[in-house]
């Protein structure tokens, strides 16, 4: 049972809470390249953006260069997000004060023309990157960690792309949804098995999985109860769901958590998602999702039209929500979706964490065994949080040649013969080498087993050790 304190502990992302403090330890995404086009921009590149509680201001200057800095002018406060870029930095509309993307106060033209004043004015700024077609920020002190070499980061940009949505929910509840390999039978449900093909937006669990005809329809409605494994794994957990079909076939996912807010999973026999779950603020989260193809560059103007169909700009919110009660028609409910909501899969994992609340109450909560990849994270969680308050490094904050390390991961959704869990596993491993060897990027890699090879830190063994031990 998860008192009140363990999740406030966990869940409230300021800069002097301690999940906040945690979050600031990584690298976090801050708004996509995309929004920065003359399409969406209005030919304007500077954006207001939100992210763990702060209120900042992103922009890129005339030489291509990105800046973020608080979003108040530290003159009278004055909105930055409202600047003119011009003259190498962004300049506040209200007094003309002029701030490079370091924060540097380049000119303060009201002031006389022997004042100095500017060269004691600093404006705090944070470092950015970008990285998949993200622009990303680090929030916290000292140097930021190297980035791990996932999927997502190693394909070439013609094989990767990005999308975000806008939740009303806190950032944990988002990222359980993820890593609960039970609920697609029952949230994902679906009443008639469609023609099997390339899985398309929204449409994951309608595909047939590797070397099988059999609709995953089909297979998360009648196998609703899977055998779930959860192990330790450099990048955080890597969790193996089984569901047995008959004596000779078994349906084997394998899924991940990514340390600390991100999980990875098999979209298709072709496609990976990576989705980062970043906090707005304590009630609000955006979902950051990387589509990486492992063949064949991915075509972003069609994937970015059917997602934009689905949401409204600049926000990204979607167009069906709490606000009109998630689409659900009782009719639907009846005859074609377990949910009600639409053929979306997208929706039903946002109505089941928005319909929880701002921030979910975990003492009214009653956790199973098919909650065991939840629980074992959330130890970790907490344990990372512990270690950042006595002064430690958590998990996944990488030296460089650490993060040369942490690859894939390991993602897969496949029909396979019967056996013990090991060898199913194999045939799993089997299905991701087989798709690397057909990428062109140096996707291939020695991907071994799943365990708890490479585990240098504590938290993450510690997770999954009996008794949380």
């Amino acid at each position: 049972m998860i008192s009140s304190e363990q999740n406030d502990r966990m869940t409230r992302v300021g800069p002097d809470q301690p999940a906040g403090r945690l979050l600031r330890r990584y690298w976090q995404p801050a708004a996509l390249v995309d929004e920065f086009s003359s399409a969406q921009a209005g030919q304007r590149p500077v954006k207001a953006v939100r992210l763990l509680g702060q209120d900042l201001v992103l922009f890129r200057d005339e030489a291509g260069r990105w800046g973020l800095l608080d979003r108040d002018c530290p003159h009278r406060g004055a909105d930055l997000a409202y600047g003119r870029r011009e003259h190498g930095g962004l300049r506040c509309p209200f007094h003309g004060w002029l701030f490079d993307v370091n924060g540097r106060c380049l000119e303060t033209p009201a002031e006389p023309d022997s004042s100095r004043m500017c060269e004691r004015i600093q404006q705090r700024s944070y470092p950015v990157v970008e990285k998949a077609g993200v622009v990303w920020a680090y929030l916290g002190e000292g140097e930021p960690p190297a980035f791990p070499a996932l999927d997502c980061f190693v394909a070439p940009e013609s094989h990767v792309f990005a999308f975000k949505g806008l939740w009303d929910c806190n950032w944990l509840q988002a990222l359980e949804v993820g890593i609960d390999p039970a609920h697609a039978s029952f949230l994902h449900r679906f009443f008639e098995d469609e023609q099997t093909g390339e899985a398309a937006y929204g449409r994951q669990f309608r595909n047939a999985s590797s070397d099988s005809d059999i609709p995953m329809t089909r297979v998360l409605r009648e196998f609703y109860r899977p055998e779930i494994l959860v192990e330790p794994a450099a990048h955080g957990l890597h969790l193996t769901a089984f569901r047995r079909i008959d004596e000779r076939n078994t349906h084997v996912r394998l899924t991940n958590q990514v340390f600390p807010q991100a999980f990875a999973i098999p979209m298709s026999d072709e496609m990976t998602i990576t989705q980062w779950h970043v906090p707005v603020d304590d009630t609000h989260s955006y979902w950051y999702a990387f589509f990486t193809s492992f063949s064949t560059p991915v075509d972003k103007a069609l994937m970015r039209e059917q997602r934009l169909k689905l949401h409204e700009l600049p926000d990204y919110r979607p167009r069906v929500g709490r606000r009109n009660g998630w689409g659900f028609d009782v009719g639907e409910q009846l005859t074609q979706t377990y949910t009600g909501m639409g053929m979306d899969i997208n929706v039903h994992d946002q109505w089941a964490c928005e319909s929880q609340g701002g921030i979910q109450d975990r003492t009214r909560e009653h956790l199973g065994s098919s909650d065991k990849a939840v629980i074992a994270y959330r130890r970790m969680l907490l344990r990372a949080i512990d270690t950042v308050e006595q002064g430690g490094t958590p998990p996944m904050c990488l030296s460089s040649d650490e993060a040369a390390r942490v690859r894939g991961p390991v993602t897969m959704d496949g029909v396979g013969p019967t056996a013990d869990h090991e060898q199913m596993r194999d045939y799993g491993l089997g299905i991701d080498r087989r798709r690397r060897a057909r990428a062109p990027w140096g996707a291939a890699f020695d991907v071994g087993a799943p365990g708890a090879a490479g585990v240098s830190n504590p938290a993450v063994a510690a997770a999954v050790a009996p008794n949380g031990a």
